[in-house]
């Protein structure tokens, strides 16, 4: 353990010597001129971990930015108190303690060190260079190479800038809004954002579109383009800047009065698998039903959801011995039981096998059939697309947040996408490093543009 800590130090205090200096200057004067060309002050550079994280922003690996500069901090920190440590290393109690800190800080550099490679990747990436520059990014005294070549090289252009890309996302998808529905689901989402890092990051942001009753509309995405966040602000379980209205109510404003309008199926079944089937019911229409429905008219509903779903033959079984499909059935009958306006279901179909998926979107479309809006995230769209009526895709672009790539019918994506299939669609629209095309920013921006005119 002692050699690991000399070699760790060793590389700490190397940073001194004249040409870890030498190389440290100019891999900033690169970085300046590189954060420069991809529409970034170049003051940052020399602000240290801002500058990385400013750099990981051009990569477009702003999310490894994060951890890199975590990773940065926490190794600071680790250092230092492992020195502690071994000046107090007579106390029993602290000399138990440093074989800890340094496993945490060995995890802690390894971590750091993959998390570099990923930035570095990004820019290889947005500069379109050959993945040999890799190896000089594995160095520390290297790194300056590729930061120098890039930022000064004029051969070398990034193929997109930070503030230009955002700047023209602005332009083209704030302005305008959906008309409200008196019938129907009108969302206009202005963003959805957290604070990290002393600023804001948007998770969603300028999401319009206007969904009439009777449609049965499928929610793609990839993963993070905020399908769930974006579900969340629209049953108003996590609010945005939004105005969400449905029938013409507000959601936001009559939350209380309207959240069984809404009827969530989470991907997760919230059932107690020791009650049993028509127990199960009975207890969430005391739940969800008003108080002042009769008895008998309660006890007609739940028969009546469960003559919708099939489930009469198992009424009296136990939850725990259903199949997989009959569980499912009964966890979208809990929620249908306060007959919802707008039905959203997270993967319904997850678990199934195409013909009892399919069994199961056929009654889901019946159900929007009667008049209400269902809305559904499925990672097999597929092998049931002939009975939705539209799709919403949703588009991670380059800063990472999660904007409306495209909403209308599915005839209507085939053609704007130039893809047959819905799994082609999010292919497209995914990020390179998550096995895509990387197109997210090209279809955001010419849906905005088709719907400004």
């Amino acid at each position: 353990m002692n050699n690991i800590f000399q070699l760790l130090m060793s590389l700490a205090f190397d940073s001194y010597k004249p040409v870890y200096v030498i190389a440290r200057v100019l891999y900033i004067l690169g970085a300046w001129k590189l954060l420069t060309k991809s529409g970034v002050k170049g003051w940052w550079s020399l602000i240290p971990w801002a500058r990385e994280y400013q750099l990981s922003r051009c990569a477009s690996r702003e999310p490894e930015g994060r951890v890199y500069c975590l990773t940065s901090a926490a190794i600071t920190v680790l250092v230092i108190a492992d020195i502690c440590f071994r000046w107090n290393a007579e106390n029993e109690t602290i000399r138990r303690l440093a074989p800890l800190i340094m496993v945490v800080l060995i995890a802690v550099m390894i971590m750091h060190f993959v998390y570099n490679l990923r930035i570095f990747s990004g820019f290889i990436e947005v500069y379109g260079v050959s993945k040999a520059w890799i190896i000089l990014c594995i160095f520390d005294e290297l790194r300056f190479i590729p930061m120098l070549v890039w930022g000064f090289g004029k051969n070398y252009q990034p193929h997109w800038k930070v503030e230009d890309l955002q700047a023209e996302m602005e332009r083209l998808a704030t302005h305008g809004s959906a008309a409200v529905m008196e019938k129907g689901l009108t969302v206009n989402l202005k963003d959805r954002h957290v604070t990290e890092f002393f600023r804001k990051r948007y998770l969603l942001k300028d999401i319009h579109l206007a969904i009439p009753q009777g449609h049965m509309v499928l929610l793609l995405g990839g993963s993070g383009a905020g399908k769930t966040t974006f579900i969340n602000a629209v049953n108003g379980y996590e609010k945005a800047d939004a105005t969400v209205l449905l029938n013409g109510r507000n959601m936001y404003t009559e939350y209380k009065k309207m959240k069984y309008d809404v009827g969530f199926v989470p991907q997760q079944e919230m059932m107690r698998s020791k009650d049993k089937v028509s127990s199960s019911l009975a207890d969430i229409a005391k739940l969800r039903l008003s108080v002042d429905i009769p008895k008998k008219e309660c006890k007609k509903r739940v028969e009546s959801v469960m003559d919708t779903f099939g489930l009469i033959p198992v009424k009296g079984n136990m939850v725990e011995k259903l199949s997989g499909g009959q569980k499912k059935r009964l966890s979208i009958s809990m929620e249908f039981l306060s007959n919802p306006s707008l039905f959203i279901l997270d993967e319904p179909d997850s678990g199934l096998d195409g013909v009892m998926a399919r069994e199961l979107f056929m009654q889901l479309r019946e159900i929007a059939d009667t008049g209400k809006i269902v809305i559904v995230i499925t990672h097999t769209p597929d092998r049931v697309i002939d009975l939705f009526d539209d799709v919403i895709v949703l588009a991670k672009d380059s800063s990472r947040t999660g904007r409306l790539a495209f909403y209308g019918s599915i005839e209507e994506a085939r053609s704007f996408f130039g893809r047959d299939k819905m799994e082609e669609i999010v292919k497209a629209v995914n990020q390179k490093e998550e096995g895509g095309d990387g197109l997210a920013d090209e279809y955001v921006l010419k849906y905005a543009e088709v719907q400004h005119g």
